[in-house]
């Protein structure tokens, strides 16, 4: 199983550092940058949900050929068996040109998630891995610059791939034995005199 989707675009410009304190105990900080160069690019993914993996590559625009390049790499990067392809039902991945690059790849099959539900495609969730490794406090003059990061920070973040496919179901650490935990309190609730619920905790 693969999740695919598009991030971008990206624009040659300064990104803001990721956010976290200094030694000294200051919050990092940067200058504003409110230029926007012409050219832009879109970063390609495609998550391996059973290890991990990620394929990715860059095209100056979001199109038919560029989704069908990416599907080209994952079907090269999973040599055997049925590739599932879990993606949105953006028009370039279900345009008339896709489907009949499809139709001559039979491994790959398409489930589409609903609209407005995003958070069901693990690759959003490895862009935010992504954004931090390759963009945050970076400063990109070119797109090959920005194809550069990318694959750097691609082999970086594959060097500590973990499988994806438990991650929704984490189950809370109970608190040891013996030990007091106080009820929650709802402090609107919980604030008056008992008469209208006015007064002061």
């Amino acid at each position: 199983m693969v999740c695919a989707d598009e991030l971008g675009p990206v624009i040659p410009r300064s990104f803001p550092p990721a956010p976290g304190w200094t030694a000294d105990g200051h919050r990092v900080k940067a200058l504003l940058d409110y230029g926007r160069g012409p050219e832009k690019t879109w970063v390609y993914g495609a998550l391996r949900v059973g290890d991990g993996q990620e394929v990715t590559m860059t095209a100056p625009s979001r199109n038919s050929v560029g989704y069908q390049h990416l599907l080209a790499a994952v079907e090269a990067a999973n040599p055997a068996g049925t590739i599932m392809v879990i993606t949105d039902n953006l028009s370039s991945h279900t345009s008339a040109s896709t489907r009949t690059w499809l139709a001559d790849h039979p491994r790959i099959q398409h489930t589409f998630i609903p609209k407005r539900a995003c958070w069901l495609n693990l690759q959003e969730g490895w862009w935010r891995l992504f954004r931090r490794q390759a963009l945050a406090g970076q400063s990109f003059a070119t797109p090959e610059e920005i194809t550069l990061a990318t694959k750097v920070a691609t082999c970086q973040l594959n060097a500590r791939a973990r499988p994806w496919y438990g991650a929704a179901q984490h189950v809370p650490t109970p608190p040891p034995a013996g030990s007091h935990v106080p009820p929650l309190r709802n402090v609107a609730l919980g604030c008056g005199d008992g008469a209208g619920g006015r007064g002061s905790c």
